[in-house]
């Protein structure tokens, strides 16, 4: 292993002189390359926002080629920044990024779908129709709200359509209602009725999926691509033990693997519950905000949408059944037919 000692040392008597040149954004001890091909040569790297011509700078704004005997190399990173892209606002937008109904605080848009000619926004119901509160026509901003999205320079679409989530009753312990069915009961015992009632709510239909669509305000504002994953290669069908991986507001890119199939969950929607059947887990990919993230295996074929989960689990609907129930197909780029 080539000695870095002697770079070191040199670096650090120059490293301010070296910053203070047009664009050099950071210095550091690394591998000179020739021809985009690493040698085994040791030197000190600039790295620069972008590569000027030498005959559009001065002797003195020029990276010298070597410094006190220890080879200068520069490098084009552009420039350099937290990694809050993903709460950011994109235009076009890829999946991954904050999104969110005008009443909400972010998740996450999955990806693009389309149906016919047309382009949508994939997401969660609870993403961009605020768990079925919202109307179509509603706007959906980008970033979402809680990343700073602001009407009405940071609207991207409007909720088109979604699918109803059937949120559970649990017992009621509304106070109205045990009120009158007390009453009732009263009246029962008056006429010498032996028959009782009880305020207890009918259970709702468990749920497939918690998806929802939203129509651009522009389709140029949409990207093929993930965020940090690219583009998508086809649909899977999901399997125990499967590698994911996916891209999302809060996490980026996280991945793991599906640890359950068949898996039926009651999952907290606010003060509501709804139950979800045919679901699959994983492992600890996932926090809030990720919601809406497009889950792919390890060949990058879509398998899932991300819609809940807790520290420890990860929640996915199959995207089977969210294609389906939206009648949409994925969007990988190109023109629309």
């Amino acid at each position: 292993m080539p000695d870095t000692h002697r770079a070191s040392s040199v670096l650090r008597q120059v490293r301010g002189e070296l910053l203070e040149r047009p664009n050099v954004v950071a210095t550091g001890v690394g591998f000179k390359k020739t021809d985009g091909v690493r040698t085994g040569e040791i030197g000190i790297v600039c790295s620069v926002e972008q590569k000027v011509p030498a005959a559009e700078l001065t002797a003195a704004q020029l990276v010298p080629r070597s410094v006190d005997g220890v080879v200068t190399d520069v490098v084009a990173t552009g420039p350099l920044r937290a990694l809050s892209a993903h709460l950011e606002r994109h235009r076009p937008a890829p999946g991954g990024v904050s999104i969110g109904h005008r009443d909400i605080t972010a998740g996450t848009l999955g990806c693009t779908v389309r149906r016919g000619q047309a382009l949508y926004i994939l997401s969660n119901n609870h993403v961009l129709a605020d768990v079925n509160r919202a109307q179509p026509g509603d706007p959906v901003l980008q970033p979402g709200p809680y990343d700073g999205g602001r009407l009405p320079d940071d609207a991207i679409a409007v909720l088109e359509t979604f699918v109803p989530i059937h949120l559970l009753e649990e017992e009621s312990g509304c106070g109205a209602a045990r009120t009158v069915t007390s009453l009732l009961n009263s009246v029962s015992r008056l006429l010498g009725s032996g028959a009782r009632l009880k305020a207890v709510s009918a259970r709702a239909a468990e749920n497939l999926v918690d998806a929802a669509l939203a129509l651009p305000l522009d389709e140029s504002w949409l990207a093929p691509e993930i965020l940090g994953v690219g583009r998508v290669r086809g649909v899977a069908r999901v399997e125990l033990g499967m590698p994911l991986r996916k891209s999302g507001r809060t996490t980026g890119v996280t991945s793991g693997e599906v640890v359950q199939v068949d898996v039926t969950a009651d999952v907290r929607m606010g003060d509501r519950t709804a139950r979800f059947a045919d679901q699959f887990m994983a492992g600890a990919m996932s926090q809030g905000g990720d919601s809406g993230s497009l889950v792919v295996d390890g060949e990058d074929r879509a398998v899932g949408l991300l819609f809940a989960g807790s520290d420890a689990t990860t929640i996915c609907n199959r995207i089977e059944h969210v294609l389906a129930s939206l009648e949409v197909e994925l969007w990988t780029g190109g023109v629309v037919t």
